[in-house]
């Protein structure tokens, strides 16, 4: 981390900070020391004014190639000052025409007078190592914009704004005192410090864990809530898979026609589920087939299905239940669905699957004792995709199936990231390892060295002791120009 903060001294980075493509406006990023010196030559004002404008305004102007007075464009320019400014350095936008060609132009005209081009995630990473984030808000950025509903667009931004960390630090810093009065009772030994007796550490350090695994028993929903449920549609071929993923999108993605076997490859769409991000997959139906095509499609269900967090089962109500309908039932049970009592209701379990029995506008000729046989847990839905009858209870029943009856609270502090999770997971180890040492009346020694390990753990969350190797592979997820 040393060795990243001296580079970001010595040189000034730029980019295109606005997305690829054609739009109103696009963005030019430039930070660093140099930013002012670099874009201030190639910046001319109407009445030709050659000062600094004020800070965080927006300047009017035109960008012009100093070498032959060409005008590249015609701009508003903010000079900001640190370091009041997302990098805590000299920052400066330029805000040109949304053209790819022009952006590239400026871009181009900033290099050549002294910037260089910008790593991904290099503006955040320079926030990060300037305090101005830590290294949880800074993900946070991405999942900002990444979010794909508003209630994971909430979470980040809370995350963003330092909610998480500060529970985080709060925990550290329970578990930093007790290793304070370990080992200066270890190392001071001639001070006569009071060696601590295990009835006054033990509260302390079940207080940090107690944290800890409060923001533990919200990560699953965390996770759902950022990267989604994984939704596979499967059933045998003509029950009407398609049009359900018609009707949960409320848009016509999937073609639908009478003809069995019309969707030979699975197809992917994402729909907004109570905040949840609701990854539909619509699948090939299961059948024997001798067609190589079909063939394919049938692997690809399969695949899909091994996948999934979840399996919305159909079945055709106004048909009886055939043998392609128990192919299918036994091949979801050979991958695991439905083993158990409520089964993935607690994570642990078997993945859950939801009976769906469609076209229900039409007589009914399935027994649903049959389907019963292979499923006597799972949530049953009766639907009409031609009529829309019972698609709301349907999707009532997943949100049910997945939230476990939870809400997202206005205040809900989630852990949404996978690798927060991890580091929070060997924290709380780590915890209860120090938690069995001073039960065993063991040297304190070793009651350290786990207290050590949880605060390195949870300092992994915010940066603390984040190693470079980490934050290269955070920061090199991130969109150059952020």
């Amino acid at each position: 981390m040393r060795t990243m903060r001296g580079a970001m001294q010595s040189d000034t980075i730029a980019a295109i900070a606005t997305p690829p493509g054609v739009g109103g406006i696009g963005i030019v990023r430039v930070s660093g020391e140099a930013a002012f010196s670099i874009v201030l030559p190639l910046f001319r004002r109407p009445r030709g004014e050659q000062t600094l404008p004020p800070s965080h305004q927006l300047t009017y102007g035109r960008i012009v190639d100093p070498r032959n007075g060409e005008v590249i464009d015609e701009v508003l320019v903010a000079f900001m000052r640190r370091p009041h400014t997302y990098t805590r350095e000299d920052v400066v936008e330029i805000h040109g025409h949304g053209g790819p060609l022009v952006l590239q132009r400026i871009l181009r005209l900033v290099l050549e007078h002294g910037a260089r081009l910008a790593q991904p995630g290099e503006f955040t990473l320079r926030a990060f190592l300037n305090g101005r984030l830590d290294l949880a808000q800074a993900e946070a950025v991405m999942d900002i914009i990444s979010a794909r509903t508003e209630a994971g667009l909430r979470l980040a931004m809370q995350q963003l704004q330092g909610r998480m960390s500060a529970r985080l630090r709060e925990a550290r810093q329970v578990v930093l005192g007790v290793l304070a009065r370990i080992e200066a009772s270890i190392d001071f030994p001639e001070d006569d410090i009071p060696t601590p007796k295990t009835d006054e550490l033990r509260p302390q350090i079940q207080t940090a864990q107690s944290m800890i695994d409060e923001l533990l028993r919200g990560a699953e929903q965390g996770r759902l809530y950022r990267q989604g449920l994984r939704t596979v549609i499967i059933g045998r071929p003509n029950v009407g898979k398609s049009s359900l993923l018609n009707a949960l999108l409320r848009s016509e993605r999937a073609i639908v026609t009478p003809i069995a076997g019309t969707t030979r490859d699975t197809v992917e769409e994402v729909a907004n589920l109570r905040g949840i991000p609701l990854h539909l997959i619509d699948t090939a139906g299961i059948t024997p087939t001798d067609d190589p095509v079909e063939q394919i499609g049938i692997q690809r269900s399969r695949a899909a299905a091994e996948s999934a967090d979840l399996v919305l089962l159909v079945f055709d109500s106004a048909e009886d239940f055939s043998a392609q309908d128990r192919q299918v039932c036994e091949e979801l049970q050979r991958l695991g669905f439905g083993q158990g009592e409520n089964a993935g209701a607690d994570g642990r379990s078997g993945r859950p699957v939801i009976l769906v029995l469609n076209k229900i506008d039409r007589p009914r000729s399935l027994p649903i004792e049959q389907v019963r046989r292979f499923w006597p847990e799972a949530p049953l839905v009766m639907t009409s995709t031609l009529t829309g009858e019972g698609l709301s209870q349907l999707e009532e029943t997943i949100a049910n199936q997945v939230l476990a009856g939870k809400v997202l609270q206005s205040d809900s502090v989630l852990v949404t990231n996978l690798r927060h999770q991890e580091a929070l997971r060997l924290a709380s180890q780590h915890l209860q390892a120090a938690l069995a040492t001073l039960e065993q009346g063991l040297p304190l020694d070793f009651v350290s060295i786990d207290l050590q390990a949880a605060c390195h753990a949870l300092g992994e969350i915010t940066g603390e002791t984040a190693s470079a190797d980490l934050l290269e592979r955070i920061f090199s997820e991130f969109c150059i120009g952020k």
